[in-house]
């Protein structure tokens, strides 16, 4: 199998034909890129496509999704596999896909309304959050908010200034107020004190929990329907916390932490030299912190079993750097913490439960009896979509991996139960 990406795409004339193999990978972006440039693409042994038809929009702003148009999700080809989840460009998402179902336009809720989504916190993490979610131009609205007077609204001219550049016309607005933000379908919280050299994210408990409780109040007041995504650390704590005060279901409420753990770990791992980091996959549960647990029994390189390719010293290694990396960047920046790989993966998230991807994420998410752990927000594999966390999937993990995973529950547990 091979994977046809947008290079594959450029590479053929314009109102060309892009023949791949039966069982080849086409990215949705490369799929989207074909459309831009009236390429059609021929599965071998499949029936000739149809004759290109002229393009007519506008190179810049091609194969957008908007005004709640719907667009169908093509089905891989005969024999083929779905899209990879780690398969993604400029944080749109090219998820693993159930085929073949229907479902609303990338963006839209069940109304065919296109999103609209808050990030609240204007810092490097949130502003990078916008960023992407803008660019991903698949919501009506993204709405940035900061008590800091004028940071949120020049944050949010600057990022509406790159529209005409990036393509988009998401409309981005910034506000001191979380009323502006109000009828939000998804709200992202990552306002709070990042850590500084030598704190732990648990040293951030007294002074975040004020915060993340007031904006959460504030989310349910505004908006009594949005999926909030938490981001403030420590992480475990405070979307417990988030649930908590918000009142809302705990298939609404959901911290990302998993999907960032996740993507270090196989950053990591390509440094080996084993494969590029998207050929690398890996789950990240337990806690955002010491109790962090990757399950190497569900890990592989190129479809692989990863315990076959990269040693067992290597392995143990690469799990302990992946688990401090937010520690190693903080050393580094000294003034501040990770933004960028931070960001990329709320995107993801948000991206996937507004195209109602329903792939599997690790993110952390309230226990329901599986794996044995029940009642405690923590890292666990979950299926998400439009209505938040679908399910929690159970994966076969080895008795040493679920007796690590069942620990990280209880040592969560007990730091949750001190909220106030």
């Amino acid at each position: 199998m091979r994977v046809i990406g947008l290079d594959d795409v450029d590479a053929v004339a314009k109102g060309g034909v892009l023949h791949v193999a039966r069982g080849d990978l086409v990215t949705p972006l490369a799929r989207d890129r074909a459309k831009e440039r009236n390429v059609s693409i021929s599965i071998a042994g499949e029936a000739a496509p149809p004759e290109p038809r002229p393009q007519s929009r506008p190179p810049l702003a091609a194969n957008r999704a908007g005004n709640g148009a719907t667009r169908s999700p093509t089905p891989p080809p005969s024999g083929g596999i779905p899209v990879s989840g780690a398969l993604y460009r400029r944080g749109a998402p090219a998820a693993a896909l159930g085929w073949p179902v229907p479902r609303p336009a990338a963006g839209a809720n069940g109304n065919g309304r296109r999103s609209r989504v808050t990030v609240v916190g204007a810092g490097h993490v949130g502003a990078q959050v916008a960023a992407r979610l803008a660019d991903a131009d698949r919501f009506s609205e993204v709405v940035i908010v900061d008590v800091a007077d004028g940071l949120a609204e020049g944050i949010a001219l600057d990022l509406w200034h790159s529209s005409a550049l990036r393509g988009f016309d998401t409309r981005v607005t910034g506000s001191s107020d979380l009323a502006a933000s109000a009828g939000s379908d998804f709200a992202v919280i990552t306002a709070g004190r990042a850590r500084q050299p030598g704190m732990t994210r648990t040293d951030l408990t007294a002074m975040n929990a004020a915060i993340v409780g007031e904006i959460s109040r504030g989310v349910a007041r505004y908006s009594p329907n949005a999926i909030v995504v938490v981001v403030t650390n420590p992480l475990d704590e405070m979307t417990e916390l988030a649930w908590r005060t918000t009142g809302f279901a705990p298939q609404r409420v959901m911290g990302m932490a998993g999907v960032l753990d996740a993507a270090r770990f196989c950053a990591l791992t390509a440094l080996v030299g084993v494969a590029r980091p998207d050929r690398v996959a890996a789950m990240a549960l337990g806690s955002h912190g010491e109790e962090m647990v990757i399950p190497l029994s569900q890990a592989t390189v190129d479809g692989r079993p990863i315990t076959g390719v990269v040693d067992a010293t290597t392995l143990e290694a690469l799990v302990v750097r992946a688990r401090d990396s937010g520690a190693e960047v903080v050393r580094h920046l000294k003034t501040g913490s990770a933004f960028f790989a931070p960001a990329a993966s709320v995107a993801r998230m948000v991206l996937a439960m507004a195209a109602d991807s329903r792939e599997v994420v690790p993110a952390c998410v309230r226990a329901d009896g599986t794996y044995g752990i029940r009642d405690v927000y923590l890292g666990l594999p979950a299926r998400i979509g439009r209505a938040g966390v679908l399910e929690i999937v159970e994966l076969p993990l080895t008795a040493a991996e679920l007796e690590m995973l069942r620990a990280a529950a209880a040592r969560i547990d007990e730091r949750a139960r001190q909220l106030v």
